[in-house]
């Protein structure tokens, strides 16, 4: 699923009957989450963080944005943040499954949109920026809301979407797209402010000024200060000391967790606090993580441990939490702290006891049906072929294989992730359908709009179960991968994968097949059935010739 964060900040701090319409249209979007809100009465601004799919999160930007062109007047406001509109900024963030470029696609339909049904001045910055000078938001937002007169007099800077005539209530509002923050600190056995200071100076992207053998400033030919580079990029740290935790810290701004995430930053530290006789205690998340960044740490540990990272995501994460001392100072929850989790439904069909499970499934509802079913078969075949991985890396006799195992349990438990993930979306693509024929269909117009919603989530609920073959078919080649090298007293296990995936892929194409009747659009419906057969061909194949192998060895 692609999940993408919207982090708006509001000039409006203090009135909280304000602030609770802005959250209450956030609420009122399907497929959006509303994970935060951060009032400042100092700043006379507030922080609102939601998380959803694409197009719900670009339908709550454009709402919230409405809301408080509505409610907040900026000829009123002043604060100690910089600003220049009701709506300051709107930036887009990749969460998971999603690229920059998608963000910044985002960026540009959220403001033309507000631009041209608001008439708010709108201004791309940092990755989405028109021009180079305006990827800085600072020089976006020079001279704040009371230099907007002055600038929609002058030519350079007409704005990227919207009039360029100056909206006294409104302002401007900058969108953009921009990587994940990450608020990370370092925990120290010592309170010492200075030593965190100077560990901080160390790591961060600015790092310090440069100094001689006699601790004076290093200066070129013209006088001017040069600085030493700090150890990492998108690191902004200064180290301080916390009274209520009576110890220094070092805290941080990772900027670009994909370039620099916490567990190396936090593993230098170690290198560099041990050093100077500290050490490390743990180590505090300030607000939520995306899950990649933390099973990525979680996967570092276990390869520094060299044990398998083809285990339950649960369990990495939990590698994760215990090697970075995450519950240091508190407890630390990953269904409140790891964005995706914190997110999920609790109601979900995967999150169910088997036997209510099934019992579901034998009642007279339509959903579930064979679709999540399918998607079941795969993920008992993923789970399998990583237990017959597990069971063989690190086992005597079998040395040469060890490091391909363990790839291929990560792989076996990705096909497991993917399609615990299609056990629902195939439920929900059920209940879609429903609510488009529910359509009012009395007027013509309002004839062609369910229809054309009906088609919209036939064709999804044709989508799913292929995705499903498609992920069947990665299910059958790590089995028949793990059936060659396994561990011999588990290859009854790695034949029965095979034939789970087979069973998924045969289910997920029923499903896929009694879909097509409903389509309209002949070229896509062959095409997506000529693609549903051919991978049920591949499927078939090498899952039969699995299964005949495994027989013969066993």
């Amino acid at each position: 699923m692609k999940l993408v964060e919207c982090v708006p900040n509001f000039s409006e701090g203090k009135d909280q009957a304000i602030l609770g319409q802005i959250a209450n249209v956030i609420k009122e979007v399907d497929g959006v989450s509303l994970l935060d809100v951060d009032p400042g009465a100092d700043t006379n601004r507030t922080v609102f963080t939601f998380v959803g799919e694409p197009e719900p999160t670009v339908e709550a930007a454009f709402q919230t944005i409405k809301k408080a062109s509505e409610l907040i007047d900026m000829r009123n406001h002043s604060g100690s943040h910089p600003r220049m509109g009701a709506t300051d900024v709107c930036p887009f963030v990749p969460v998971s499954n999603m690229t920059m470029d998608e963000c910044v696609e985002l960026a540009k339909k959220l403001g033309k949109r507000v631009g041209e049904e608001l008439n708010i001045p709108i201004y791309l910055y940092e990755y989405a920026a028109s021009r180079p000078a305006w990827k800085n938001l600072a020089n976006v937002r020079k001279g704040e809301y009371e230099a907007l007169p002055q600038k929609m007099e002058d030519p350079e800077w007409k704005p990227d979407f919207g009039p360029q005539k100056f909206n006294a209530k409104a302002g401007a509002t900058a969108i953009s797209a921009r990587e994940f923050l990450i608020a990370y600190n370092i925990n120290l056995n010592t309170r010492d402010r200075k030593k965190a200071k100077d560990i901080a100076l160390t790591i961060r992207e600015k790092g310090r000024w440069l100094r001689d053998d006699n601790r004076k400033i290093v200066r070129d030919e013209n006088g001017k200060k040069l600085r030493q580079e700090g150890l990492f990029q998108n690191c902004k740290a200064i180290g301080w000391y916390i009274d209520e935790y009576n110890r220094a810290q070092i805290s941080m701004n990772l900027t670009n967790y994909k370039v620099t995430p916490p567990h190396l930053v936090l593993d230098k530290v170690r290198e560099l606090a041990h050093k100077n006789g500290i050490e490390v205690t743990g180590s505090e998340l300030v607000g939520l993580i995306p899950k990649a960044a933390i099973l990525e740490a979680g996967k570092y540990y276990l390869n520094k441990l060299d044990e398998s990272a083809g285990i339950p995501e649960r369990m990495i994460v939990e590698t994760a939490i215990q090697s970075m001392g995450l519950a240091d100072l508190g407890p630390f929850d990953p269904d409140k702290s790891v964005i995706e989790y914190a997110i999920a439904k609790k109601d979900n069909l995967v999150n169910m006891k088997i036997n209510d499970f099934c019992d579901e499934l034998s009642t007279d509802s339509p959903a579930p049906g064979g679709g999540s079913i399918a998607a079941l078969c795969s993920a008992i075949s993923g789970s399998l072929s990583a237990m017959v991985s597990n069971l063989t890396f690190g086992k005597k006799g079998y040395e040469k294989v060890w490091e391909e195992t363990k790839m291929i349990a990560e792989e076996g438990q990705n096909v497991k992730e993917r399609s615990l993930i299609a056990i629902d979306k195939d439920t929900d693509a059920f209940y879609k359908m429903m609510d488009a024929i529910r359509l009012p269909k009395k007027k013509e117009k309002d004839k062609k709009i369910r229809n054309a919603a009906i088609q919209d989530a036939t064709k999804n609920a044709i989508m799913v179960p292929l995705e499903t073959l498609e992920i069947a078919l990665e299910a059958v080649q790590t089995a028949e991968k793990i059936s060659r090298i396994g561990n011999e007293n588990a290859l009854s296990d790695a034949g029965v994968a095979a034939i789970t995936a087979n069973a998924a892929a045969k289910s997920a194409f029923l499903n896929v097949k009694i879909n097509m009747a409903g389509i309209e659009d002949e070229n896509w419906k062959n095409e997506k059935l000529v693609q549903a057969e051919e991978l049920l061909q591949k499927i078939d194949d090498l899952a039969l010739q699995t299964e005949k192998k495994v027989k013969e060895k066993i």
